[in-house]
């Protein structure tokens, strides 16, 4: 009886089907984002960034907060208030310019953006893992400032009974709106080379949209509604008072949204240039 497995005439190889685990397989999602973002994360304290955010940024609130037209004593109750009226200025102003300006200019800059891209990564995962680290080192900063309601009204001092709920909407106020600010930056990084360009691009659409919420009460009617709806100092105001506002939520996250999938498509660009 002949044996059923066929014998491959002589000269010609046999060419065997590549086994399952050959294959390389494909990274998990969201592997990529977590790798870029840790890698990002490590730069900002690898370099002057992370200290300068976080000691300046906690420095410059200590005055606002203790000293500034007699500080925080002046209030005669035990309230957050004066942080919060703070802290969207300095993330407007130094914090969200400072971390994001580096993020996609400074990898176009250095010629490494072009090696990047070409990593058997996608473009959605270059910009979220940046986007995320950027996110991750402003929520840093957040956990940093939570040390004064701790320390003066938990431990080691209790200088009053302290309402935490406008505390907590305050902080979600500032986390949304770094989640939309940092989304900015990062576009502003995408197309420019330049930190430095970058950098008060960022700074001065941030500030401008704080500033315009303050015109508001002087331009009443449909001026002052469409101003109030686009300002980010209006929409941050009622997180700021206690009140968690879904318009207010929807807003930043869409912002956030918009300005990522802009900066992605940016980066695309630069494949066909």
């Amino acid at each position: 009886m002949k044996d059923s497995t066929a014998t491959a005439p002589r000269g010609i190889a046999r060419v065997s089907s590549p086994s399952r685990s050959s294959v390389p397989a494909a990274a998990p999602p969201g592997k990529n984002v977590y790798t870029i973002a840790m890698r990002e994360l490590r730069a900002y304290f690898d370099s002057l960034v992370a200290y300068v955010v976080l000691g300046g940024s906690l420095l410059g609130l200590g005055i606002w907060f203790f000293f500034f037209q007699g500080g925080v004593w002046q209030a005669d109750r035990a309230t957050m208030g004066r942080m919060f009226e703070f802290l969207p200025w300095a993330f407007a102003f130094l914090v969200i310019p400072l971390i994001t300006m580096r993020a996609l200019a400074e990898e176009t800059r250095s010629g490494t953006m072009e090696l990047l891209i070409t990593l058997p990564v996608t473009d959605y995962d270059v910009i979220l893992g940046k986007y995320f680290a950027a996110l991750g080192m402003a929520t840093l900063l957040l956990l940093a400032t939570a040390i004064y309601p701790l320390a003066m009204f938990v431990w080691p001092w209790h200088l009053g009974a302290l309402d935490w709920g406008p505390v907590w909407a305050g902080y979600l106020g500032l986390f949304l709106f770094s989640a939309a600010g940092i989304s900015v930056g990062l576009l502003f990084s995408s197309l420019t080379e330049s930190q430095i360009i970058a950098f008060f691009l960022t700074a001065f659409v941030l500030v401008f949209m704080q500033i315009i919420g303050w015109l508001v009460q002087f331009l009443p009617g449909v001026v002052g509604d469409s101003i109030s709806f686009v300002s980010f100092a209006s929409r941050y105001e009622p997180f700021s008072r206690g009140l968690i506002d879904t318009r207010a939520v929807v807003y930043f996250l869409s912002i956030a949204v918009l300005c990522l999938l802009i900066a992605f498509r940016s980066l695309e660009s630069r494949k066909w240039s």
